[in-house]
């Protein structure tokens, strides 16, 4: 398996239902400490691959009728930090994976979403970690240990 082209690398984000997102990010931000803004929360830690640098993890509060899984009965979603997004596109569909999406491109990575095997949306994320660390201003205003 070493030869794969493309593969994830860690997690990039938490994402689960909820019936009152502004209430479930308030109640993590009074009880929790959790730093929560319009998206929920991100999470940052240094990369050990480069302690210079940092990478980040999205936990978001979605609403409960949210069409984001793919699938009203799944309950919540892992978006996976990969490398190489575009080869290991082509190793799922060669592969025979469902692909649920196109790939999206943005200015903090690109994002394409994939059923595993057991039926679960998964969400696929190419970051590209300086654009949040410009957002937040550096990283104090988000959580980090």
């Amino acid at each position: 398996m070493d030869n794969i082209a493309g593969k994830i690398i860690g997690i990039g984000g938490i994402f689960f239902k909820t019936s009152d997102t502004e209430n479930t990010k308030k109640w993590y931000n009074e009880h929790l400490g959790v730093k929560v803004d319009d998206w929920g929360a991100p999470f940052v830690q240094k990369k050990v691959s480069n302690p210079d640098e940092f990478s980040f993890l999205q936990w978001s509060p979605m609403p409960s009728h949210t069409q984001y899984f793919f699938n009203d009965d799944q309950q919540f979603m892992i978006n996976y930090r990969v490398e190489n997004i575009e080869a290991l596109i082509n190793q799922l569909i060669g592969a025979g994976c469902e692909i649920l999406d196109e790939l999206q491109s943005f200015d903090y990575g690109k994002f394409i979403h994939i059923r595993d095997i057991d039926g679960r949306a998964i969400e696929l994320w190419e970051p590209i970690d300086a654009v949040f660390v410009e957002m937040y201003n550096g990283i104090d205003k988000v959580n980090f240990e």
